[in-house]
């Protein structure tokens, strides 16, 4: 493609179609706009060569029509009207749930990825909406464990979905059990949204781009007082000889009826001496001598169920046959999604496509949990393009679901577990790449650096005992590890709120700031299930939002009026 501007680590594109369908006005740009980008095609010659001079430094253009007051008028009062449109609320009782968990996705991923995916698509970037800026309402999330400020994906996956805090590294359990002590379990289990969805009728599934018994799918099923404890070989003896479940024995024991699950962690399943069907080197964990996935083949094969390992068998199913469907891809974690094979492993959207479309099948609706959880991976290892890209393929499965489902009696919610300590800033231009130089060099070393920025991590470096000059190096390639201020093997967690995204019925209780154990009681008391029922209509699979909805403003001018 053409390019129309000299930007930081390449040129996007001035595709005037491709733009026109990325900006705000959702339409084609104006003639003006579309004879200046000719213009200024036609000027490419001395383009080039401000390129050529400038680099990185050359402030990019942005859309002629935004000089215009009009353009944001315009904009402004679209959204106005759309705005108005939510006065009458949604109070149809959800037939199904979705909760998509974007792991370590905090504030600055989620605009971070945005721009990325504009600029994936040609646009400047900081213009487009990622599917979740789509839905209406927004909420903040307080993160902390009950012993912890900044915390840890599990104490928070019991708060998301059991609806009580909880202590860092332990899963499915109050904070009276003690991380590591077997001995606290025992009295101190909490059950999850997906297993009070399941016990009022519903399917339920779990889709991961993580091992299915990692921290954030763990807490849907289990009870444990260590996250780690994947499979017994990963348990200390004495906690095995008192009677503590590993994590994957727990997913086909404690809840043995879930639908869908798919994701990563075959070796857990699979006895210590057996070899992996995709890596013969690769060998289970398994000390019990227990192959809990011909368990689980022999407890579905005459219940429709199916398992599969790969993405061809995945895609080759007929989802209205299948009532049950464990797909796992990996030993591990699966890869990131720019390192995917992908005639073997299937994207986190096409693992969503399969799920609702199965999970469709129940006529009671189902509840269903995807974890985008690499984003987190690739934070923790300072590899942002890793990350934003996992960001930007879970919003794609977002945007997706949506296409499968109706907001009329689908709740679907987005949010993330925690942050990280990155951020981008240094005054970057508009249309800048986001894996970019800022346009300046420090004013203390006098060496350049990139937006993108961790506040610790993998990424600091020293040559000769001063920072690296970036320039020098490879920083638009996919494992290049951003600048950190202060050294760590692997990144941290950052303790800042994270953003809750809803849509559907009763999405409006997800408003303000609000405790993180707050979001499964929402989530229950809209598809009538749980503790909270008081408000449902026995043998009504939606209350009518006009009979429930407040007055509008209209209505009660019309009233007055009438009486006066």
């Amino acid at each position: 493609m053409d390019s129309s501007f000299c930007g930081e680590g390449g040129r996007y594109q001035s595709d005037d179609t491709r733009l026109g369908a990325c900006c705000p006005a959702q339409g084609q740009r104006q003639a003006s706009g579309i004879r200046w980008y000719n213009d200024r095609l036609m000027k490419a010659l001395a383009l080039l060569l401000s390129c050529l001079l400038w680099g990185s430094l050359a402030k990019p253009k942005f859309p002629e029509e935004e000089k215009n007051p009009s353009f944001w008028n315009a904009w402004a009062q679209r959204t106005l009207k759309d705005a108005l449109t939510l006065q009458v609320l949604n109070r149809n009782i959800a037939k199904n749930l979705i909760l998509f968990l974007g792991d370590g996705m905090g504030v600055p991923t989620v605009t971070a990825a945005r721009i990325l995916k504009g600029q994936l698509n040609g646009c400047y970037g900081e213009e487009v909406q990622l599917e979740m800026d789509k839905f209406p309402y927004v909420a903040l999330a307080k993160t902390y464990n009950t012993d912890a400020q900044v915390a840890d994906s599990a104490g928070t996956a019991t708060a998301y979905l059991c609806g009580v805090k909880a202590n860092e590294g332990t899963v499915g359990v109050s904070a009276a059990a003690v991380r590591g002590q077997c001995n606290t379990t025992q009295g101190n289990e909490v059950t999850s949204i997906l297993k009070w969805a399941k016990d009022a009728g519903k399917s339920v599934g779990i889709v991961t781009t993580t091992r299915v018994n990692h921290a954030t799918p763990s807490a849907a099923y289990a009870h444990c007082v260590d996250r780690d404890w994947y499979s017994d070989g990963e348990m200390p003896p004495e906690a095995v000889q008192a009677g503590c479940k590993d994590i994957a024995r727990q997913l086909m024991e404690n809840i043995p009826n879930i639908n869908v699950i798919m994701g990563g962690g075959r070796k857990y399943m699979l006895p210590e001496n057996t070899s992996d069907v995709e890596y013969p080197s690769t060998r289970g964990t398994r000390k019990d001598g227990r192959n809990l996935i011909e368990e689980w083949v022999d407890r579905t094969k005459d219940k429709r169920g199916y398992y599969v390992w790969n993405k061809k068998d995945l895609l080759s199913i007929n989802p209205s046959s299948v009532d049950y469907l464990m797909g796992l891809f990996e030993p591990g974690d699966l890869p990131y999604d720019l390192e995917r094979n992908t005639s073997m492993d299937p994207s986190l959207t096409e693992m969503v496509e399969v799920a609702v479309k199965i999970l469709k099948n129940n006529p009671e609706g189902f509840y269903l949990l995807v974890e985008g959880g690499r984003i987190d991976h690739g934070h923790h290892e300072g590899k942002a393009k890793q990350a934003l890209h996992e960001a930007v393929e879970m919003d794609r499965a977002i945007g997706h679901a949506g296409l499968l489902t109706s907001p009329h009696d689908t709740l679907t919610v987005v949010t993330a577990d925690h942050s990280h300590v990155f951020d981008f800033g240094g005054y970057t231009r508009r249309g800048n790449s986001i894996f970019g130089l800022a346009p300046m060099v420090s004013d203390v070393d006098q060496k350049p650096f990139t937006a993108i920025l961790y506040g610790n991590g993998p990424g600091f470096k020293l040559v000769n005992g001063s920072r690296v000059n970036v320039s020098t190096v490879d920083y638009q390639q996919n494992n290049y590890q951003a600048q950190a201020a202060v050294p760590l093997r692997m990144e941290t967690h950052g303790g800042e709120d994270v953003a809750v995204f809803s849509r559907g019925p009763m999405a409006h209780l997800l408003h303000g700031v609000q405790e993180q154990n707050y979001i499964p009681h929402v989530m229950a008391y809209a598809a009538c299930i749980g503790q909270n029922k008081d408000h449902c209509q026995k043998g009504n699979s939606a209350v009518r939002s006009s009979a429930l909805a407040p007055p509008t403003l209209g209505l009660v001018i019309t009233v007055t009026w009438l009486l006066c």
